[in-house]
């Protein structure tokens, strides 16, 4: 495959970023709460908030963006200064250990990583062509789940021998941020598109003009809710007592990091290939459907060999979620939109990322797991429906005219 100059260069470069990528990731999924509860042995509100992070950066995404755009700074320089807070923060909380500074500094970290979602999107756009965007893109998030697998591993048997090494992992998360920072800054990149609007959230008109949009976001909201509340709860669900499991370290860090990111690492060049060429509403109905069995059969599982098959069925639907969540905008969105699209929509994915691991550790302190996992499945499944009209129609693919951008070369000095 031949690529451009400017494609070839932002390849080598998110391959590059890829394995700091996949660090950080087992610091959101896995390993923050774990310490939460392991070290800190946190209460509900600072474990939720552990979780809630990403949900953060996502609420604060289409502010950023609107920021951005304003400043006429080049999106990818945007996205490397975030990824130096991310860094500094994590630096403190190893440096100085206490479990309010250790709360605060996880979310900023895990927040300055999931703000910079709608601007990484518009560089694939910007960047990447439209008949090999989700090839490429699937390719770099094979990198991202060998490393977060093979990480999720080691830092797994490391906790398992001396929680106490925490701050290690810690430093570790640092490093990738800062690395990722530095692989960010060298990808060619322009300040955003001006759009003539001022408010920082201009970008909701969208809602109300696009019904495709619209309809997508409301099925995306009954499902995120539905997996995010129920994501933090696998580390509560094996690793705190109550549960009866009490599962070592490494076997949790196998059971949420290695075996799920296994599944998506063979996985993943499949839904590459499906984004480019299938009916993509189809496709987020499959996925949907694997989320809502792979919760279920978690939280009703008794074995290993269960907890085994189910987070398997979580790591194939997972590895065709990374490719649908961060570039289904691209198949509707006008082309210099990207950013104001992918915004909203981390905005309110952010909402639920913020409300859901609240409503989940509440309503967990009152259900059984088992009923917890059920009532998930269902709003899944609800969220689905709302997805049939336009799988029916042939999954539309529209680009609506915009006026045009300012050419920017192939090369050069981003």
């Amino acid at each position: 495959m031949t690529l451009a100059p400017r494609t070839a260069l932002t390849y080598r470069y998110e391959r590059l970023r890829a394995v700091a990528a996949g660090i950080i990731e087992t610091a959101s999924s896995t390993f923050l709460l774990l310490i939460a509860v392991r070290w800190y042995e946190a209460g509900a509100f600072a474990k939720a908030c552990v979780a809630a992070g990403s949900g953060l950066g996502f609420v604060i995404a289409p502010i950023l963006v609107a920021r951005v755009e304003a400043a006429r700074m080049p999106v990818a320089q945007a996205c490397a200064r975030l990824a130096l807070v991310g860094a500094v923060s994590l630096v403190l909380a190893a440096l100085v250990p206490g479990q309010a500074l250790f709360v605060v500094a996880s979310m900023v970290a895990i927040a300055a990583a999931g703000a910079t979602s709608p601007l990484l999107t518009q560089i694939y756009q910007d960047n990447y062509p439209d008949h090999v965007r989700g090839r490429l893109f699937s390719r770099t998030v094979m990198i991202r789940i060998f490393t977060a697998a093979a990480f999720s591993a080691g830092a797994g048997y490391v906790l398992s021998i001396n929680i106490g090494y925490f701050r290690v992992l810690l430093v570790a998360f640092a490093s990738a941020l800062a690395f990722s920072s530095w692989c960010l800054s060298a990808v060619p990149s322009t300040p955003l598109h001006v759009s003539g609007g001022q408010h920082p959230l201009r970008a909701f008109r969208y809602l109300r003009d696009d019904r495709v949009f619209r309809t997508t976001l409301v099925s995306w909201m009954f499902m995120g809710f539905a997996n995010l509340m129920m994501l933090p709860l696998r580390v509560e669900y094996l690793a705190n007592p109550k549960y009866h499991l009490e599962m070592r370290s490494d076997v949790i860090a196998l059971l949420t990091g290695v075996v799920p990111n296994v599944a998506r690492l063979i996985m993943s060049p499949v839904w590459g290939w499906l984004f480019d060429h299938a009916n993509f509403f189809v496709v987020r109905m499959t996925l949907n459907l694997g989320f809502a069995i792979g919760i279920v059969s978690f939280f009703t599982s008794d074995s290993m060999a269960g907890f085994v098959l189910a987070a398997i069925t979580f790591g194939v639907s997972v590895a065709g979620g990374d490719v649908a969540w961060n570039l289904w905008v691209t198949k509707i969105a006008p082309p210099q939109r990207v950013a104001d699209y992918m915004g909203v929509h981390t905005f309110f994915t952010g909402v639920r990322g913020l409300v859901a691991p609240m409503v989940g550790f509440a309503l967990v302190a009152r259900w059984p797991m088992t009923t917890m996992g059920w009532v998930s499945a269902a709003l899944i499944m609800t969220g689905t429906m709302f997805l049939v009209p336009d799988a029916l129609k042939g999954g539309l693919v529209r680009r609506a005219p915009t006026p045009a951008a300012p050419p920017m070369p192939d090369v050069g000095e981003p």
